[in-house]
C-alpha cells in the first residue's frame, strides 16, 4: 500500500488527515460534484489560495487526482479536470457491475446487528426525499448507502476498489443529471432498488441483495447511455 490512509478510514470524521489528503479530498469533491467541470485547468497557485495549503501538498494531490483519473496532465496545457466521454461510463459500470453485486451478497451474510439498526436509517432516509428537487442530496446519500454496503462487506480491499469506481460513476451522474433533466424519472426507480436492496441486506436474504445491486448498477448506466 502507499502512504495515502484507507479510503475506508476516511469515512471517520475523526480521522487524522495530513494536508496532502484533505486537498485531495476537496478536489476530488470538487470534481466529482462538477464544481470542477471537466477540462477545467487546475493552477497550483490558484489551489493554494484557495484552500490556503503550500505548493507541496498541492503537488500531492494533483498525482494522485491523475493516478485515480480524476485529472490529465499534458504537457502544454498543464493539469486540467479528465473529460468524460462514453466508453468511460461503459468501462466504470462493467468494472462496477459483478463486483458490487457480489459485494452486497457479502454485506447480507456479513451484517451485525448495529448495520441492521443504520441500514433502516439510511430507508428512512430514502423515503423523506422529495424529487427531483432534492437531486444534490439524492446523490450525496448514495454514496453514503454504497460505502455501508462496502463496509458490511468487511473486506478492505473491495471497499477501495469500489469506492474509486463508485466515485469516478458518481461524476458522471451529477454530469449526466445536469445535463439531462430527462433522466429526472430515473430517480424514483434509483431510490426504490436501493429501498429493496437495504431491506434484503438488512434481513440476510444474499441472493436477493445480489440481484438488486446488479440490476442497480446496469439498469442506470443503460438510461444514460439512451440520452449521451
Amino acid at each position: 500500500m502507499d502512504t495515502w490512509m484507507s479510503e475506508e478510514m476516511l469515512d471517520d470524521p475523526e480521522a487524522s488527515l495530513t494536508l496532502a489528503e484533505r486537498t485531495y479530498l476537496q478536489l476530488r469533491e470538487d470534481i466529482i460534484t462538477v464544481q470542477l467541470a471537466p477540462g477545467t485547468i487546475l493552477k497550483e497557485n490558484d489551489v493554494m489560495r484557495r484552500l490556503d495549503v503550500g505548493r507541496t501538498p498541492v503537488r500531492e494531490a494533483f498525482l494522485r487526482l491523475q493516478r485515480d483519473g480524476f485529472v490529465d496532465v499534458n504537457a502544454r496545457r498543464g493539469t486540467f479536470v479528465s473529460r468524460i466521454d462514453i466508453s468511460d461510463l461503459t468501462a466504470i459500470y462493467e468494472a462496477r457491475a459483478r463486483i458490487e453485486s457480489w459485494a452486497t451478497r457479502l454485506a447480507a451474510e456479513r451484517r451485525r446487528e448495529p448495520e441492521r439498526r443504520e441500514a433502516g436509517e439510511l430507508i428512512e432516509a430514502l423515503k423523506a426525499l422529495s424529487l427531483p428537487s432534492e437531486l444534490d442530496a439524492l446523490l450525496a446519500l448514495d454514496r453514503r448507502i454504497h460505502r455501508f454496503i462496502y463496509r458490511c462487506a468487511k473486506n478492505r480491499y473491495l471497499f477501495d476498489t469500489l469506492d474509486h469506481y463508485h466515485n469516478l460513476s458518481l461524476r458522471i451522474l451529477h454530469v449526466a443529471m445536469r445535463r439531462f433533466p430527462e433522466l429526472a424519472p430515473e430517480l424514483d426507480k434509483v431510490v426504490q432498488e436501493q429501498i429493496l436492496m437495504l431491506e434484503a441486506v438488512c434481513r440476510g436474504d444474499a441472493d436477493t441483495a445480489e440481484q438488486i445491486a446488479l440490476h442497480h448498477v446496469l439498469s442506470f448506466e443503460q438510461e444514460v447511455r439512451k440520452v449521451i
